[in-house]
């Protein structure tokens, strides 16, 4: 009995998945992976993904469904990047100034956002993903016209229009990342350090608490009542367009956070179409924590985000060793593809 409640708390599928990837870490082993480096990747892309997946539990609480248009806050935080590199700001206080400065422009497109999926009540995750497309394509159009001067951030050719890469190596790369960072050595003949990047779990540990203190708010505890049940709510006097306004406006304020930080860790802020590759992996992953369409929590986040981005990384790496040809981004796609998918005919979480 014991051992089935166990197994129903938990979830047979993330159960399966967990031993999956302790498996590639055995086999890895035999087979001559380097599995320290193999760790440190896996507990990164967790620090840098993990706000990206945090920034889901507004919208999904609120009974906005799964908000399939991050990249509207997530442009957010690329502006917010460009800004800083056109002001030459670096470190840590070049970090800051592009995340306060992405949260804003997050919170603003947020609630352009927000303002249209309250006129869609019911059909948010479909309008959602349009939304997102359309305003990538739009921002497009922008980041070419935009008059950057930063001779780091624009194209050589005639300097005008930003770069589709640019380089954070001059000013916050791995700024937050190094704050209390652990390095380790490794066995390569190259000589390479690692680091354990102690800062993001920093970071993303106060974002996570403050957003756990908003849920134990009136006004998070009214967000969650509009996600609960709307009637209700609005007959206990709630403004409900105005708390789902609310929610839409969070979630993207949060996900161009999340953008500042995978992009000082990456070392690169990438331009016009990269925000179209964050929206599903982050829906995927909070899914496959145990969220549902209307009720997410910080163990989700933390569940999801862990093994989404293990088996991620794992499994191309344990493969390219076994047949020794380098198949990374094939089977990346496959194992994306395939979890997305998998977690998002879920209609449930918790025990599914």
């Amino acid at each position: 009995m014991e051992k089935q409640s166990f197994v129903k708390r938990v979830g047979l599928p993330r159960i399966i998945i967990f031993v999956f990837i302790v498996a590639l870490f055995i086999i890895g082993g035999f087979i001559g992976v380097d599995l320290k480096r193999s760790l440190v990747d896996v507990i990164t892309r967790f620090g840098m993904n993990a706000i990206l997946v945090l920034s889901m539990i507004p919208m999904i609480q609120a009974g906005c469904g799964l908000n399939f248009g991050l990249p509207v806050g997530l442009i957010g935080g690329m502006l917010g990047a460009v800004l800083s590199l056109e002001f030459e700001l670096k470190g840590f206080s070049g970090f800051v100034v592009a995340l306060a400065i992405g949260m804003i422009f997050g919170a603003i497109f947020g609630w352009l956002y927000g303002l249209i999926l309250n006129k869609v009540k019911g059909d948010e995750m479909i309008i959602a993903t349009y939304v997102g497309f359309s305003f990538v394509a739009l921002m497009n159009i922008f980041w070419v016209i935009l008059p950057f001067k930063n001779p780091e951030s624009v194209m050589g050719f005639n300097g005008e229009g930003l770069r589709t890469t640019i380089s954070l190596g001059k000013y916050w790369d791995k700024a937050v990342s190094k704050i209390f960072g652990i390095t380790l050595s490794t066995n390569s003949e190259i000589g390479d350090k690692l680091l354990i990047p102690t800062g993001m779990f920093i970071v993303f540990a106060v974002f996570a608490y403050i957003v756990y203190l908003f849920f134990k708010s009136k006004k998070g505890t009214t967000l969650t009542a509009v996600g609960s049940n709307e009637n209700y709510a609005r007959a206990a006097g709630v403004n409900v367009d105005r708390s789902r306004l609310l929610a839409v406006i969070l979630s993207c304020s949060i996900g161009a956070a999340g953008m500042v930080m995978y992009q000082q860790s990456y070392g690169f802020v990438q331009m016009y179409n990269a925000p179209l590759a964050f929206a599903f992996p982050s829906v995927a992953a909070i899914l496959l924590g145990g969220a549902s369409i209307n009720k997410a929590n910080i163990k989700n986040v933390l569940i999801g985000a862990f093994l989404f981005q293990g088996i991620l990384t794992m499994t191309p790496t344990v493969i390219n060793t076994a047949i020794k040809v380098d198949i990374s981004e094939v089977l990346r796609l496959i194992i994306s593809n395939g979890l997305i998918v998998f977690a998002l005919t879920r209609k449930e979480g918790g025990n599914n």
